[in-house]
């Protein structure tokens, strides 16, 4: 059956170069274009309404750390301690979603079991760095959330992987870490290079500008965890029994 580290299927190309539409599918008629601007107009659509920041940074894949994307995370903050965002590989009109990350803060992460810590990584350095941007947002105006954000913990699973040729969501889906500051967490200096110049921005200044924001007085080892254990984590997709319903009397 399927992991989170297959090759990629249906004879899949790489992503750059490919020369056809990812997905693939024929382009929107115009009637198409009609319904779904009627559709925007008529419906509330109040999650999508929520979303009140867009943080662009890199993700690592816990099973196959040689491989780093760039990443586009839309938030919405539900309360003080707990963070929703769908995950883009773009910031464009047609970016795709590739993911969902949760983010805890410290209190939220530290009352899970230590089988589900596991699951989650730090955001301390990804902050510190200036890896985690708000594009075109003036750091003063975001600095209380970076605070907030230094001490949290995320859960990532990106369920396109794009980078792999993909050119559609196939497999289970897979867990992403944060960079870190050592070993394979470093994101690759071409990879922020191309970030930096598409928004003309300086990833070593904004660290420099972020050295009074604080850092957690103590970070979980239980996060983070190939940091210690040298172990990633992968899903493997296998049949099971159906719990069946009794039918009704």
């Amino acid at each position: 059956m399927s992991t989170s580290s297959d090759e990629p299927a249906m004879g899949a190309k790489k992503v750059e170069g490919a020369g056809e539409p990812i997905p693939p599918g024929k382009p929107m008629t115009m009637e198409q274009h009609i319904v779904d601007k009627g559709a925007m107009m008529l419906q509330r659509l109040k999650p999508m309404k929520q979303i009140s920041q867009h943080g662009c940074s890199f993700a690592i894949y816990s099973h196959d750390m040689t491989r780093q994307i760039e990443t586009h995370h839309y938030c919405t903050r539900i309360n003080q301690d707990f963070l929703q965002c769908a995950v883009y590989d773009s910031d464009g009109s047609h970016g795709r979603l590739i993911g969902v990350e949760y983010i805890v803060s410290d209190k939220t992460f530290e009352a899970l079991p230590p089988d589900e810590q596991k699951l989650w990584h730090s955001h301390a350095y990804e902050i510190k760095s200036g890896l985690w941007v708000n594009p075109r947002v003036p750091e003063v105006v975001v600095k209380p959330e970076l605070e907030n954000l230094a001490k949290s913990y995320g859960k990532f699973w990106c369920t396109w992987q794009l980078d792999r040729g993909d050119r559609l969501p196939i497999g289970a889906p897979a867990l992403m870490v944060s960079p870190q500051g050592v070993n394979m967490g470093v994101p690759s200096p071409e990879l922020v290079r191309t970030r930096d110049l598409k928004y003309n921005i300086l990833t070593e200044a904004i660290r420099d500008s972020r050295v009074e924001i604080a850092e957690p007085e103590w970070l979980n080892p239980m996060a983070d965890y190939w940091k210690q254990h040298g172990k990633g984590f992968k899903i493997d997709v296998e049949p099971v029994d159906m719990k069946l319903r009794a039918p009704f009397p």
